[in-house]
C-alpha cells in the first residue's frame, strides 16, 4: 500500500475530516444517486466520492485518466470493492444504457463538454439520474456578485477546516462561462435542473426519461 495515502502535510487525515470546494458538494452527488444500484464516477481522482456511494450498496465504477490518482484511488479501497480504470472517458468502451447512475464532480471543464455530456446521456439506463458539480470561468463585470460572494464563503469555511489538497492536475481557467455551461446543458438534457453554487461551482442535475430503447433502423 502507499505510505502516502490520506495524507497532506505528512498527517494521516480520514475521509470523513477532509474538505474542499469539491467535497463541500459531495453529499449533494451522492444524494441524487441514492437510489442508483449501478454508478458511474467520471473524473474520480483520489476516489473520495466513489467509496461515498459504495458505502451505500451500490455497484460502483470509477475512471480518470490520471495515474497517480488511480493508484491513491485503489489503495484506499483495500477491499477492492470498487472498480477504478486508468483511462479516457470519452474513448472508453462502455455499453450504453450501462448505469442506474452517473456523477462527476470537477471534471466536465477538462473534456470537450457537449461530448461529455452526450457520452453520459448515452451510458444512463431509463429512468437513470446524472448529477455533475462542474466549474466555469466568470463572465465579468456581470459576475462580480457571485466572485464576491465565493471569497467571503471559502474565507470563512477555511476559519474551521483545512483545506485538502487534491492530487490531479488542474485546468485553469476553465475554457466556458457558467452561461455558456447552463445554454449547452439545457440543449443536451431536456428538462435539467441548473444551479449555480457559492464555492466557484455549479449542479446539473438529470433524469433519463423512462422510455424503451431506440430499435435500430433497418
Amino acid at each position: 500500500m502507499n505510505p502516502n495515502i490520506g495524507e497532506n502535510g505528512g498527517m494521516y487525515v480520514p475521509d470523513v475530516d477532509r474538505w474542499n470546494h469539491n467535497i463541500e458538494y459531495h453529499s449533494l452527488l451522492a444524494s441524487a444517486v441514492a437510489k442508483a444500484r449501478t454508478v458511474l464516477d467520471v473524473g474520480c481522482g483520489e476516489g473520495m466520492l466513489a467509496r461515498r456511494i459504495r458505502r451505500t450498496g451500490a455497484e460502483v465504477t470509477g475512471i480518470d485518466p490520471d495515474p497517480t490518482s488511480i493508484e491513491l484511488a485503489r489503495d484506499q479501497s483495500p477491499e477492492n470493492d470498487i472498480t477504478y480504470l486508468q483511462a479516457d472517458f470519452l474513448r472508453y468502451p462502455f455499453e450504453p444504457r450501462s448505469f442506474d447512475g452517473i456523477v462527476s464532480i470537477a471534471a466536465l471543464h477538462y473534456m470537450d463538454t457537449v461530448a461529455a455530456l452526450t457520452r453520459m446521456r448515452e451510458l444512463l439506463r431509463p429512468g437513470g439520474t446524472l448529477a455533475v458539480i462542474g466549474m466555469a470561468r466568470n463572465d465579468f463585470p456581470a459576475d462580480l456578485p457571485w466572485e464576491a460572494a465565493a471569497l467571503l464563503t471559502s474565507l470563512e469555511k477555511r476559519l474551521f477546516r483545512a483545506q485538502w489538497a487534491h492530487p490531479s492536475p488542474v485546468v485553469w481557467p476553465p475554457p466556458e462561462t457558467y452561461a455558456e455551461v447552463r445554454r449547452t446543458a439545457a440543449d443536451l438534457l431536456p428538462g435539467v435542473h441548473y444551479r449555480r453554487h457559492r464555492l466557484w461551482r455549479y449542479s446539473l442535475i438529470w433524469t433519463e426519461p423512462n422510455r424503451p430503447p431506440r430499435r435500430a433502423s433497418r
